[in-house]
Formats: C-alpha cells, sequence, structure tokens
C-alpha cells in the first residue's frame, strides 16, 4: 500500500531534501507541498494525504494553530510534527491538540521513513530524547491522583495498567505483544478497551492522560 504524504514546511530547501529522500522509498509518495499553513490546508483538502509532516515555526499560521485546523476537517489523518523545538511545552500542547507524532529535524533517515509508516499505521511516533521531557513537564504542572485511585476510577486491569506503561514509553503493538508475551491481536484489544473506558481516542492521548493522572511507573 502506498503512503501518501503531504510535506508543510517554510523552508524550501528543507522540504526539497525530505522530498529527495522519501520519494527513493517504493511505498512512499509525496503528493505534495506547502510553504505556510493556509496553503497546507488547502493541499491537505485536495490530496487527502495518509501522513501530514508539518513544521512548528511558519510565517502566518503557527504549526499549533494549522494543526488544530487540519484535524477539524480531518480528523483521522495522522499529522506529524517534524521540528527543531525541543520546547516540553510545544511538544505537549500538538500532543494535546491531536498530533500523531513529534519528531526533531536532526533524525536520520532509516528512523524518519519507520516512523511514517508507524504514523501511516496509526501508531505515535515520538522523537526519544522527548519522551523524558514530556513525562517530567506533566509531572511538574499537575497534581496526579493517587495511581490506585485513578485506575480504579476508570475499571483498569492490571493488563490493561502494564499496556499503558508501554504505550508511554511510545513501544509498538509488536513490541508490546513480544515483551509482555502476548499475541498482537491481544495488545491491539487491551489499547481499544482501554480508549473505551478512559473516553479517549488515540494512543497518544492515552500516554498523556497517563502522565497526567499519575498511571505511569518509569522505574
Amino acid at each position: 500500500m502506498t503512503i501518501k504524504i503531504l510535506l508543510i514546511d517554510d523552508h524550501s530547501l528543507f522540504r526539497s531534501g525530505v522530498r529527495f529522500l522519501l520519494q527513493k522509498q517504493p511505498d512512499f509518495d509525496v503528493v505534495g507541498e506547502a510553504a505556510d499553513g493556509l496553503e497546507g490546508i488547502k493541499r491537505a483538502k485536495a490530496l487527502a494525504p495518509d501522513v501530514i509532516l508539518l513544521d512548528l515555526n511558519m510565517p502566518g499560521l503557527s504549526g499549533l494553530e494549522t494543526l488544530r485546523l487540519l484535524l477539524q476537517d480531518m480528523p483521522d489523518c495522522a499529522v506529524v510534527i517534524l521540528t527543531v523545538s525541543e520546547e516540553a511545552d510545544e511538544l505537549g500542547q500538538a500532543l494535546r491538540d491531536g498530533a500523531l507524532g513529534y519528531l526533531l529535524k536532526n533524525i536520520d533517515a532509516d528512523s524518519l521513513t519507520t516512523a511514517i509508516r508507524r504514523a501511516a499505521q496509526g501508531e505515535p511516533v515520538i522523537a526519544e530524547p522527548m519522551t523524558s521531557k514530556l513525562v517530567a513537564q506533566f509531572r511538574a504542572t499537575s497534581e496526579p491522583a493517587p495511581v490506585s485511585e485513578s485506575a480504579s476510577r476508570a475499571h483498569l486491569t492490571a493488563r490493561e495498567m502494564d499496556i499503558i506503561q508501554c504505550l508511554v514509553r511510545g513501544e509498538s503493538n509488536k513490541v508490546i505483544a513480544r515483551n509482555l508475551d502476548v499475541a498482537e491481536s491481544t495488545v491491539k484489544i487491551h489499547v481499544q478497551n482501554i480508549l473505551k473506558k478512559l473516553n479517549l481516542s488515540s494512543r497518544v492521548q492515552i500516554a498523556v492522560y497517563a502522565v497526567e493522572q499519575g498511571l505511569f511507573n518509569d522505574n
């Protein structure tokens, strides 16, 4: 299956480089580019990409404003932030606003192509250096309920709690299945049950909720 990709970034040289890299992949098709948020939204509506790589700092509409408008019209599109910003505040806000991923522009080619394929499958992709910042930010800005209280309120089982720990670490279903010694289909069922119990719509939202509510144990 071909993955259709749209690039939204105000630096033409960077877009050209990313496009050249991605077009080498037989399963990728870079269907369009945009130099700002408004143009990106128009192209997204016209081209219906599977994955959008979106910069944060652009003239006119910011990346976060563009993200919100994109997901209003295309809620199922996988929008992945690709930025130089390592600010935890921007990471947290992007995830709250519905971004499926947050990658840094110093990412290597193999990691970027792998992340795009994961995002196309609905899996969250967060740059490894940013995961610890996300956890630290939420711990510093929120007053989580005790783990037992939060878990009890959502009627989460012990196995679902195990799955949540893995989701916060950004693990794919395949990795979770291997680490927990269960079938990948079983992991998918658990994730769906967690989404339903917590009234959430994505794996990323589960991870954010878990950190905010003190459900994540990184020891």
